[in-house]
């Protein structure tokens, strides 16, 4: 995927890069088509598949250049990622990946990085359309389950893992939907209604957010494209950098209950463990799919889409969403 925030570099720089997480020995030599693919599925920052001298495959990720601006809840998100990747591994039996090298000094490039080992799987994200109904139903069921170990975690706050937290959801959540409709009227992003109209459906439907009382860990950004997959089960998850303490509802398998263009939830649910939502659940369920789909419009501009079909779409479903959210 196409976007401004992808911090490219040279086959130099990225030798460099090697020679400080592995040792000269390990230095790729040759043309860089021998040794160096860039992988293209994500959204965010550049990643790419390197072969070293001694076979191995690993994947360096690049967080965005200093000089490209980005939403507020994106800053630091690398090392956002890397505390989830070390928590995860300590307290759940979640298959993550393995850290080889981090560099957060931002002498060789001008953003964090860190090195892992390439994953030879499946892109569930990739592959869905092309599974049986039941083959599709089985990993979903399993990602309900290894999601809800994930949110087993506990914090002792609600925001975001580094801090500074809130001891309440409300006032964490509604401070996150504040600095993203920030981060869009910045830009002058037209979302389709007036952002205090977006604020005042927050607002009106606060008090849900009081039922949330435990901090948990939410990885909020687990769709199906950062699933890897081989022979029938999950190998590992990636993209880890949206992580905070929240409400476990807030993930990204339960969006499919009010966003019906993302698929099915009910083999999440089974694996997940959760039934159907109460009235209230529903309602904050709701709240958390208007803020993703606002996010989704905003976040094309900071990005630098130059096709309109996300933004199309995320302006669509937020007028529905604050349909659902206003009527009887």
């Amino acid at each position: 995927m196409e976007s401004i925030t992808k911090n490219r570099q040279t086959p130099a720089t990225l030798r460099a890069m090697v020679e400080r997480a592995y040792g000269a020995g390990q230095v790729p030599t040759g043309e860089p088509d021998t040794w160096l693919a860039e992988l293209g599925h994500g959204w965010f920052n550049v990643a790419y598949r390197i072969l070293l001298r001694d076979g191995r495959a690993v994947v360096v990720k690049i967080a965005p250049p200093r000089d490209v601006p980005v939403m507020t809840a994106e800053r630091g998100a690398m090392r956002i990622e890397l505390d989830s990747l070390a928590l995860i591994a300590e307290r759940t039996d979640v298959p993550v990946p393995h850290v080889d090298h981090a560099d957060l000094s931002h002498e060789l490039v001008d953003a964090d990085y860190f090195f892992m080992p390439y994953v030879d799987a499946d892109n569930l994200g990739i592959i869905t359309k092309g599974l049986s109904t039941e083959q599709r139903d089985a990993y979903n069921e399993a990602l309900g389950a290894a999601n809800r170990e994930l949110n087993s975690i506990r914090g002792d706050w609600f925001g975001p893992l580094a801090g500074p937290g809130h001891s309440s959801w409300r006032t964490a959540f509604t401070g996150i939907v504040e600095a993203n409709l920030a981060d869009g009227e910045a830009r002058n992003v037209d979302i389709g209604r007036d952002y205090d109209e977006i604020r005042k459906i927050f607002a009106l439907h606060g008090d849900v957010l009081d039922d949330v009382t435990e901090p948990r860990f939410v990885e909020w950004d687990l769709w199906d494209s950062n699933v890897m997959v081989r022979d029938g089960r999950i190998v590992t998850i990636i993209d880890h950098e949206r992580a905070l303490y929240g409400d476990p509802l807030m993930e990204a398998g339960f969006a499919a209950l009010d966003l019906p263009d993302f698929g099915d939830s009910t083999a999440f649910m089974r694996g997940y463990g959760h039934e159907e939502l109460t009235s209230r659940e529903q309602t904050r369920r709701r709240l958390y799919s208007l803020h993703l789909v606002v996010i989704m419009a905003i976040e094309t501009v900071y990005r630098g889409h130059t096709t309109a079909s996300q933004y199309d779409w995320a302006r669509g479903q937020i007028d529905r969403m604050m349909r659902m959210l206003t009527e009887p």
